[in-house]
């Protein structure tokens, strides 16, 4: 047994408020993750708080204002209303809070690295887009060092010389009280799902969120200058589950306590194992069916189960109907004779994205990602931003738009004979 002090510090593990973990990727980025480019972040207690909080107020090009821009050991916040006027705000050291820093930039200050998601760029080819619409320094997010450890977030991030610069052209505005706000080129969108991350949970409402961490309901088009209306009664807490979007990527964010309630890996590797421990065949080839190893999950294995996605209908590889003049993507399912795609099906690997531990029954359409009923019903309920004004339902394993009537089917296996 432990003694009492033992017990208490089991090898001090750091305290961990929560991860981020990017929409579109199964487990790991195509070509491997690596340093602060991966496609999940775990945000840990800092052994030196590095939090910052607003303190002193400058307004027009005075000597102070003009200092703070250029002491490169003091964070700033610039907010550029006219030539002649800038107001900077100065930020000080909270010894209260830890700052996480998320953006596409790979200066030091960013903690996180974040590239446009590519959707279906599950392979190794390089997936990095020509035009990056991501900010270089997209958002902050800054956690209580004690308990509850709430995890707040905010638009923009501080740069290499520790300031917040908002142009001429950013949206920007005095507060009641006197302060100033502002929202960055593209904003920085916010959704809180209801009930939790949990398999009740439905879609909350999409707001955006400003530089000082205030609420909004969307502008009519991502980058254009008037705000939305403030919205009081809300706040910028991020719950389990909340989906962070930063044009061009979309972040799911689970605290410690609800990722200790979601199924592991290991868990996931059971699943795999059970379905395939119980022989599902081909009913046309009558070969034994296998989910391949998750580490083997880009490359179609010659056991790996199909499936015709307008029936769900699971099979073999095989070339049975096979329409020449559908451009050989519609197949005629020899079980029913339902005409539709014919994918390989993949196990979902990201065990963060499942909202219960339930079995692999049904997958993902078009793309033919497998988990649980209730996480596919819950992602193909989900309008995920895409480009400047649009929203779709997407797969949260390759970023793929759902199509379909439900964006999902549910997978009929056929038993071995013997």
């Amino acid at each position: 047994m432990f003694s009492p002090d033992q017990e208490n510090h089991p090898a001090k593990a750091p305290v961990k408020y929560g991860e981020l973990i990017v929409l579109g990727y199964n487990g790991s980025l195509p070509n491997g993750d690596r340093g602060r480019r991966k496609s999940r972040f775990a945000l840990l207690k800092r052994l030196k708080a590095n939090g910052v909080k607003p303190s002193t107020v400058h307004i027009a090009c005075t000597p102070q204002a003009a200092k703070a821009i250029s002491n490169k050991d003091q964070h700033s916040i610039s907010y550029t209303l006219s030539r002649a006027q800038t107001v900077v705000v100065e930020y000080t050291h909270d010894s209260n809070t830890d700052m996480f820093q998320i953006g596409r930039s790979t200066e030091s200050p960013i903690d996180f690295v974040v590239t446009d998601t590519v959707p279906g760029s599950q392979s190794n080819s390089d997936t990095q887009s020509v035009q990056s619409t991501i900010s270089r320094f997209a958002c902050r997010i800054i956690c209580e060092r004690n308990p509850p450890f709430t995890a707040r977030i905010y638009a923009a991030g501080f740069d290499s010389s520790k300031n917040i610069f908002l142009g001429e052209k950013a949206a920007k505005w005095k507060t009641v009280d006197g302060q100033m706000d502002g929202l960055t080129t593209n904003g920085v969108l916010v959704m809180h799902p209801r009930n939790g991350f949990t398999e009740d949970s439905k879609p909350g409402v999409w707001r955006e969120i400003s530089v000082c961490g205030n609420v909004f309901s969307l502008r009519e088009t991502r980058s254009a200058q008037q705000r939305g209306k403030m919205v009081e009664n809300e706040s910028n807490e991020l719950q389990d589950g909340s989906l962070i979007d930063l044009c061009g990527a979309t972040l799911l964010w689970r605290t410690a306590e609800g990722l200790s309630r979601t199924p592991t890996v290991k868990h996931l590797e059971a699943l795999r194992q059970e379905i395939n421990a119980a022989r599902p065949q081909c009913p046309v080839g009558f070969n034994t069916l296998a989910f391949p190893s998750m580490k083997r999950k880009d490359v179609v294995d010659e056991k790996q189960p199909w499936v015709y996605l307008n029936c769900g209908h699971v099979h073999g590889f095989h070339n049975w109907g096979n329409k020449e003049e559908r451009d050989g993507k519609d197949r005629e399912c020899p079980m029913c004779r339902s005409v539709g795609p014919y994918v390989p099906l993949w196990l979902g690997c990201e065990a963060g994205f499942y909202v219960d531990a339930g079995p692999p029954t049904h997958a993902f359409s078009p793309c033919g990602h497998v988990c649980s009923e209730k996480t596919t019903s819950y992602w193909s309920q989900i309008p995920l931003p895409h480009g400047t004004h649009t929203f779709h339902a997407a797969c949260p394993f390759c970023a793929h738009q759902l199509s379909g009537e439900q964006g999902y089917i549910r997978l009929i296996f056929q038993g071995p004979l013997d």
